[in-house]
């Protein structure tokens, strides 16, 4: 598979014209993507001390988590349209702006319906910046080597942030309250406003389509439906007439959005990159890649904490050497691919990332005695991987697409990356629920209303009220064996599904002379 960039350069202002002004300008842009990554989970560690403070139902504490990656998964194609038409430069910055604000109120919300629209006004910002970001970097780094390295770079400060989200959060909340770990963001958002606004090139699609507001409304309706219709089954673990309703219709809207695409003269979204298999291919990676990185991120924090015994700051330092790992493999991916090729390289990552979730689950069955020195070197393992598959994904799909096209590619690119990590979480999150439901026995001294609290989930068996006659040690200990062997099968089936795309990679990114 050979990446070549897209030939001519048509749209907006001149690129920064220095090396220096360059690597500058990404530095801005990693900026903003290092906060979207730990505001994905920085919330991780911080949601039984919100929980103590706000009170949420659980449907709250849901949508709470939830409304923000959801959030940008439905807003990214149609901001990443938007800033064809608006300017990339302008969106970054206004959508730093709304993410600044957001932050602001979600530190100072007092109920948890405050908390909820602060956090889906993080995500409406976060989906103006993430949409842009991708695509200045494709205008600026126009040099094939130079864009594969700025890729790596900024897909790694995303990921590291969602890595050091739980660690940033544990130690924030060992120091002040909840809210303060929203607060975190604004010097860095100030920063890279002032700097964006001198560094960052202005750029545009010269000729912009028509903007078809109908289909933008499909796409956010259709993507919104579907992500939460995948985390109310994953939360419920049942399909019940809501999660049909809601998924149908989504799937409904995307089906009618697709249709329309292809029909009109000016489409929201040019359906035809997908005819490119580097395209399809890398998208499809990105997406089983981050779906099962932000899934290992979610529940490795459970385990830590709720199995292993590590307070909040612990849980998240030991998630550190996933990020550094993470980190590492980004920045290593570029120059494998030179010389190994792109097919091969992407096919060994995710076979890598394959082997570390293997060991994870190997390691974990039916143990509670896991701590975190036992699975680092399957964190490193799984974190290299992941690194480079992210990072030789997004370059691969930006390079199927022209420069003045690379906001439309990059808000598909971003959109696999949220959508990954909402199909991530719930279906692995559903695997674990099961297994763990399954494995955990019912406690005859216990009452039915008991029970159920047991069954619910760990987190809800620790805060068993009263004995009612059964030791609470053994409840817990049983709850841990039954969590362990729940971690253990949705490492399993992510190992599975990992290999079966490595497959895929080798099979349809083959060459001519391949054959």
């Amino acid at each position: 598979m050979n990446v070549t960039p897209a030939s001519g350069r048509r749209s907006g202002a001149t690129p920064a014209a220095t090396p220096v002004r360059k690597w500058a300008a990404l530095a801005v842009l990693c900026a903003s993507l290092l906060l979207a990554g730990i505001d994905l989970t920085v919330l991780h560690v911080a949601v039984p001390a919100l929980s103590q403070q706000l009170l949420p139902t659980g449907t709250e504490l849901l949508w709470i988590v939830d409304v923000y990656p959801l959030s940008v998964a439905a807003l990214l194609v149609t901001f990443g349209t938007l800033a064809d038409r608006l300017g990339r430069k302008r969106l970054v910055l206004a959508g730093l702006v709304v993410f600044g604000v957001a932050s602001a109120g979600a530190a100072a919300s007092s109920t948890a319906t405050q908390l909820i629209i602060a956090r889906g006004g993080l995500g409406v910002g976060a989906a103006m910046f993430m949409a842009a970001t991708v695509a200045i970097i494709r205008h600026v780094f126009v040099d094939a080597r130079q864009r594969a390295l700025a890729i790596g770079i900024w897909t790694a400060a995303n990921s590291v942030g969602a890595a050091s989200g739980p660690a940033l959060g544990g130690w924030v909340l060992q120091h002040w309250w909840w809210g303060a770990v929203f607060l975190i963001n604004l010097p860095v958002v100030v920063i890279a406003v002032i700097a964006g606004f001198w560094l960052l090139p202005e750029s545009r699609d010269p000729a912009p389509r028509r903007w078809d507001g109908v289909s933008a409304l499909m796409s956010i309706v259709g993507l919104f439906a579907i992500v939460y219709a995948l985390k109310h089954v994953a939360d419920q673990l049942s399909v019940d007439p809501i999660g049909v309703v809601i998924g149908g219709g989504g799937l409904a809207l995307l089906a009618i959005f697709v249709y329309r695409q292809r029909r009109v003269r000016q489409p929201l979204v040019d359906l035809s990159l997908f005819a490119d298999r580097r395209f399809s291919v890398a998208t499809l990676c990105v997406l089983v890649c981050f779906g099962c990185y932000a899934a290992l991120l979610f529940f490795a924090s459970q385990l830590l904490q709720l199995v292993a015994g590590h307070g909040p700051l612990q849980a998240g330092l030991a998630l550190v050497p996933l990020a550094v790992a993470n980190a590492a493999g980004a920045m290593l991916a570029p120059w494998l691919a030179r010389r190994g090729g792109y097919r091969w390289v992407i096919a060994g990552a995710l076979l890598g990332f394959a082997a570390g979730f293997a060991g994870l689950a190997v390691t974990t069955a039916g143990s509670t005695g896991t701590g975190a020195t036992s699975l680092i070197a399957w964190f490193v393992l799984a974190g290299c991987g992941a690194g480079m598959v992210m990072t030789l994904g997004a370059d691969a799909i930006m390079s199927t697409a022209t420069v003045d096209r690379a906001g439309e590619a990059g808000a598909i690119q971003e959109t696999s990356f949220e959508l990954g990590s909402g199909l991530g979480i719930a279906v692995l999150g559903t695997t674990l629920v099961i297994t763990y439901r399954a494995a955990l026995p019912t406690f005859p001294g216990l009452p039915a209303a008991a029970n159920a609290q047991v069954h619910e989930s760990l987190g809800a068996a620790t805060k068993l009220a009263a004995p009612h006659g059964t030791r609470i040690s053994d409840v817990i200990n049983a709850a841990q064996h039954a969590f362990t062997h729940g971690f253990a099968a949705a490492s399993a089936t992510a190992a599975a599904t990992l290999t079966i795309t490595a497959g895929l990679v080798t099979y349809f990114l083959r060459t001519k002379r391949d054959h």
